[in-house]
């Protein structure tokens, strides 16, 4: 929660000091609940196979619901329209493994218990503009944004368990900031003044690494500029930087409420 204050925090003055944020054509304000499913591999200075550690089998983690926060900024001409997000992503649990691993600079012991925590918050700032003309053309039913998202991942891991050897209580831990310029693709399909389906996705692939962030929702206005949405989530990330390697994604529904003016 701490987190998602300053998050909220940094993009009120990210906006004040934006060139046409003080004169936005128009705004959208929304928080949620994202039911996070995780899947896949995660390692920390693995020397074989055998240091992956399973999402599933050996960390044992489960799913999470999580608050996340997004504003959007219309601004006039010329100027890029801006999208803020938020989202907090944090596993913790106690797990196991069959064999012996490595984790950091730490081998840990086979069938004992370990806990561990995972921390992937991660943070958006991204600037994009509307296909020219087509919302114009459609007579507002149909818009396609295309720009860049700036993506901020605070990722953190830690594990505490008995070294292999000695049999002590040991920690492994790493902490590093992650920045990822991704492109970005939206559109809006609006029927109906009260009805509109969305879709988002935010991509990057280098040198065998990639991170995907697809999103599509549905949106119902039952009155003024309050709106309520239902939909599905789904990233999918596979890293190898700074020592950690994950192939991990994270999928599930999600609902808000939120204000458009």
């Amino acid at each position: 929660m701490k987190r998602f204050k300053a998050w909220i925090a940094g993009g009120l003055l990210i906006l004040a000091l934006t060139p046409g944020a003080a004169s936005a054509t128009g705004i959208e304000l929304a928080v949620g609940v994202w039911n996070q499913t995780p899947k896949g591999e995660i390692s920390y200075k693995p020397i074989t196979g055998l240091d992956n550690l399973s999402i599933k089998d050996n960390l044992k983690y489960r799913d999470e619901n999580r608050v996340f926060g997004r504003v959007k900024i219309d601004t006039p001409l010329l100027f890029p329209n801006i999208y803020l997000m938020a989202t907090p992503m944090e596993f913790s649990e106690t797990g196991s493994k069959n064999t012996t691993f490595q984790f950091g600079n730490k081998t840990f012991a086979a069938n004992v218990p370990f806990t561990s925590e995972l921390i992937l918050d991660h943070y958006d700032l991204g600037l994009y503009y509307g296909l020219p003309g087509l919302k114009t053309a459609t007579a507002g039913m149909l818009n396609v944004d295309l720009g860049l998202d700036g993506r901020v991942i605070d990722f953190k891991a830690r594990l505490t368990g008995q070294e292999s050897v000695s049999s002590l209580t040991v920690t492994a831990s790493k902490a590093v900031i992650i920045p990822l310029p991704m492109l970005y693709l939206g559109f809006q399909i609006k029927p109906v003044n009260w009805l509109a389906a969305e879709g988002e996705a935010r991509g990057l692939a280098y040198g065998g690494n990639h991170y995907y962030d697809l999103i599509g929702r549905v949106k119902v206005k039952p009155f003024g500029p309050i709106f309520a949405a239902a939909g599905y989530r789904y990233e999918k990330v596979k890293i190898d930087i700074d020592d950690v390697k994950a192939d991990v994604s994270f999928g599930g529904p999600f609902g808000e409420v939120g204000v458009e003016f």
